[in-house]
């Protein structure tokens, strides 16, 4: 367990601009920051982090929240771990009590397939460091290629002897579980249960996931007799912590210098990614030879929308920069391409140059995707009209792609100056691209499919866009009356409230709402609404109190679950629409909501009330005692009325009361 000292430790050092930054493109929006939503894909930045606060928030999937709360969603981490997580950021001391036995039975596969490959990564990097065969072998091929006694550490660089089981002893000797050591791909199981390294006699090039946690290894072979095999690389099977087509080689060491350049350069090897660092150029990524998959764009958008596509000059090179091409118009990015000169790599090109050499080359040869494709597609088709019609039809089907319609009409543009085309031709080509687009998704999706959205729509807020929803609440005043405790619910706001003898006391803003619900013999209808309101108004109290902080590090996910979209709201960033909207006094607010809520709770009594008499208009005395109730019921209904500010005339149904 970390004590609360710690807790409240870690939550004052963190920043929730400077946590968020590790992951999303952020940019200074008024008194807040924007980016695009690292939850769901998006193409218009709807995330918006408030510094103030302490928070952030999606205005279109509706996630967010303090730092431990991003953590936890974005890291797929418990409540304890993103708090190691952040106290490792700040260097801030975190003292446990040891686990018992049975504890760390139950700790989780994903961690402990983290645990024990950042204890492979430290293993492999001691060999390389330490051992005889690890500095003439390991460290001779580095040395060789030109890499620092820096950038070797920077990427946590490994050998792996040549002994077969030599890192699976280790493990076992150091306490690692056989199950553990197979699931994360590091050894192998023979048929006799007997188990071997998946890697030796390899350099080990460590894959840190984009928040820095090891989550795979490739292996490059080094023995001279096996020159040419298939295998001369090797990487970690897909696991609970690793697929391949989601993560990208590099991505950790470089996405502060992608944000910082705003451009992120695509590579398909480790030693480019290494020797490009080792020139200069830092916001560099590799997909290790794999074709890019959505959710490895989607990762690198959150950082930057600019990519440059930078492989070798011959035929593999180009397929490899045509085969992701499409994929990444579709989503939004901008793309260039740049195909080295023969016989280089980026590689062998980046330790020839310098970072000004290279930088300037890619400036002055870099081509936009349209130049690039005719150049490659178009080029010799002049004689051959079919060719050359099925060359401009795949540039069409590109430039169809891409999303923003003022963009496609400027690339068809720029393909009928190139192409010698009519735009006119070119655009009927695309719509029909489009078109045909659409139909095909739809017979997939059903008949009643519509054209597909990037974008998911937003909820329906219970009573307007900017009040939060009411999850499992009848009474759509419920979530407001309750975002007001969590606000305001310590404030001791509430004077001079009369007891049952006429005493005269003064009571926070949670006790206030509490007792006056108690009063009338009601309670809120959302079962962990009312626990949150009882916590409050007990611990209300309490000096130092506050329920924002309280309830936003509370342990249960239940309740962090009903807590993060009452306090995620519109009015919770913009301040001048806060102050405009709640120019009443807390008091007057509090008074407002919770004669508004009984209103819905009264007129729900009196509808029920009325279905009863009518079901008892053959039993007079039944009737009779309904008509009683009734008749006090519309008493207090009318007084609850003229406390809302509302009119008495009507059927009393809902308009939204005042925000909290």
């Amino acid at each position: 367990m970390i004590d609360r000292q710690t807790i409240d430790k870690i939550m004052n050092a963190a920043d929730i601009v400077d946590v968020v930054s590790e992951f999303v493109t952020l940019k200074r929006s008024g008194a807040n920051y924007k980016g695009l939503c690292p939850f769901h894909n998006e193409r218009t930045p709807s995330f918006v982090v408030s510094p103030a606060r302490g928070i952030c928030h999606c205005f279109s999937c509706g996630k967010g929240g303090n730092a431990v709360k991003f953590i936890m969603e974005h890291e797929q981490m418990t409540y304890p771990e993103a708090l190691k997580w952040l106290a490792k950021k700040y260097h801030i001391e975190v003292k446990e009590r040891e686990l018992s036995a049975e504890e760390k039975k139950q700790e989780t596969l994903r961690e402990s397939l983290f645990i024990v490959n950042n204890w492979a990564m430290s293993y492999f990097e001691d060999v390389l460091n330490n051992d005889i065969d690890g500095k003439v072998v390991g460290m001779g091929y580095f040395r060789g290629r030109g890499f620092s006694d820096d950038l070797i550490a920077k990427f946590h660089l490994g050998y792996a002897l040549k002994s077969r089981d030599a890192m699976t002893k280790a493990a076992l000797k150091a306490g690692y579980n056989k199950d553990v050591l197979a699931t994360a791909g590091l050894s192998i199981k023979r048929d006799d249960g007997s188990m071997y390294d998946r890697y030796s006699d390899r350099v080990i090039f460590p894959w840190l996931n984009v928040s820095g946690r090891v989550c795979a290894f490739g292996g490059r072979l080094l023995s001279k007799e096996t020159k040419g095999v298939n295998q001369k690389y090797v990487n970690s099977p897909d696991s609970d912590v690793f697929h391949k087509d989601h993560e990208l080689y590099g991505l950790y060491q470089a996405k502060k210098a992608i944000v910082r350049e705003d451009r992120v350069y695509m590579v398909e090897g480790y030693t480019d990614v290494l020797s490009m660092h080792q020139c200069g150029i830092e916001n560099v990524v590799a997909n290790s030879g794999t074709a890019l998959s959505l959710h490895q764009i989607r990762k690198l958008h959150r950082f930057t929308s600019n990519i440059t596509l930078l492989y070798d000059g011959d035929a593999a090179g180009i397929h490899a920069a045509l085969r992701g091409t499409d994929l990444l118009l579709a989503e939004g990015m901008n793309i260039k391409v740049l195909l080295l000169p023969d016989g280089d790599d980026p590689d062998s090109f980046a330790r020839k140059h310098t970072a000004e050499e290279y930088r300037e080359y890619i400036l002055s040869h870099q081509q936009d995707f349209i130049s690039f494709e005719s150049d490659v597609l178009v080029k010799g088709t002049e004689r051959d009209p079919v060719a050359r019609s099925q060359a401009i039809n795949t540039i069409v089907k590109s430039v169809s792609v891409i999303p923003d319609p003022i963009t496609r009409a400027t690339y068809l543009q720029e393909c009928s100056s190139r192409l010698g085309i009519k735009e006119e031709t070119l655009m009927r080509t695309m719509n029909r691209l489009i078109h045909n687009d659409i139909e095909t998704r739809q017979k997939r999706q059903g008949s009643s499919a519509t054209a597909p959205s990037p974008v998911p729509a937003p909820s329906a807020a219970p009573a307007s866009a900017s009040s939060p929803a009411a999850p499992s609440s009848a009474n759509p005043i419920e979530p407001l009356l309750l975002q007001l405790v969590l606000k305001h619910g310590e404030a001791m706001e509430i004077k001079d409230v009369p007891d049952v003898d006429g005493n005269l006391f003064d009571l926070t803003v949670a006790q206030y709402v509490q007792a006056s619900l108690a009063a009338d013999d009601l309670q809120l209808s959302n079962p962990i609404y009312q626990r949150i309101l009882d916590e409050a108004a007990d611990h209300s109290g309490i000096e130092g109190f506050s329920c924002v902080s309280y309830f936003n590090l509370y342990p249960d996910a239940e309740v962090q679950r009903v807590v993060s979209p009452l306090l995620n709201v519109n009015s919770f960033f913009n301040d001048g629409e806060e102050a405009a909207h709640n120019h009443r006094s807390i008091r007057e607010r509090t008074d407002h909501l919770l004669a508004e809520y009984k209103l819905y709770e009264f007129d729900n009594r009196i509808a029920e009330l009325k279905t009863k008499i009518a079901a008892a208009k053959d039993a007079f005395d039944t009737m009779k005692k309904l008509m009683g109730e009734l008749k006090d019921l519309q008493l207090v209904r009318n007084e609850l009325a003229k406390q809302a500010g509302r009119s008495i005339n009507g059927s009393g149904r809902r308009g939204r009361g005042a925000g909290g």
